[in-house]
């Protein structure tokens, strides 16, 4: 079952479309939708390693434009809908303490953060919201999206090949070492989550005050 639907997800991640999905997912998750394109762009880039490059190219771009239409929500449409699609997406509550980290350190955050597995959804939004200057969330955004695909579309660029072998012949324990990996992660990030004591101490008692 694992081999077939391994093999079909291949087959569709090579197809002469998959470029236009790729854009499409990593638009919208910038600014509203929970899935993040990078699985797919992950098989495409097995698919056809030599274009791997290209691939995360178009997932740095139109994750940067899509962020754009996460930032006009935060900032024209937040009391309309924005706030509810927070919500609707399970980071209402992460939303006071984003905006507190974002007012402190404005641009690293979107650089470090966005290249975490933290949404980058929340952060386009919240940036709009506080009114962040649009010329350094633009730039902020471009290094934050190309860390976190351009990486990618390199390293399978260069190992695609071998790394395509392995997983043809391996595909069971890969599958487990990939999930392992991603647990591990997530748990990184929440340990190792930054700024300085006193801006996390501020940005803790931020959200405190919301959810009294």
């Amino acid at each position: 079952m694992l081999r077939r639907l391994y093999e079909w997800t291949m087959a569709k991640a090579s197809h002469r479309h998959a470029g236009w999905w790729l854009a499409a997912f990593a638009f919208m998750e910038a600014s509203f939708f929970p899935v993040p394109p990078h699985p797919l762009l992950g098989l495409m880039c097995l698919a056809e390693p030599k274009k791997a490059i290209r691939f995360a190219a178009i997932a740095t771009l139109a994750s940067v434009v899509g962020g754009l239409l996460g930032y006009a929500i935060g900032h024209f449409a937040y009391a309309a809908f924005g706030e509810a699609l927070l919500r609707a997406l399970h980071l209402s509550e992460s939303f006071p303490k984003a905006a507190c980290y974002l007012r402190d350190y404005g641009a690293e955050i979107i650089i470090v953060k966005g290249a975490t597995p933290i949404p980058f959804k929340l952060l386009t939004i919240t940036a709009g919201f506080i009114g962040m200057n649009l010329l350094v969330f633009v730039g902020a955004s471009i290094i934050s999206r190309s860390i976190s695909f351009m990486i990618v579309g390199v390293l399978f660029r260069l190992f695609g090949a071998p790394i395509k072998a392995v997983i043809d012949k391996h595909l069971g324990k890969v599958t487990v070492g990939f999930v392992v990996l991603i647990i591990a992660g997530f748990l990184a990030v929440s340990f190792l989550g930054g700024g300085s004591k006193q801006t996390t101490e501020k940005c803790a008692s931020a959200v405190a005050a919301k959810t009294v």
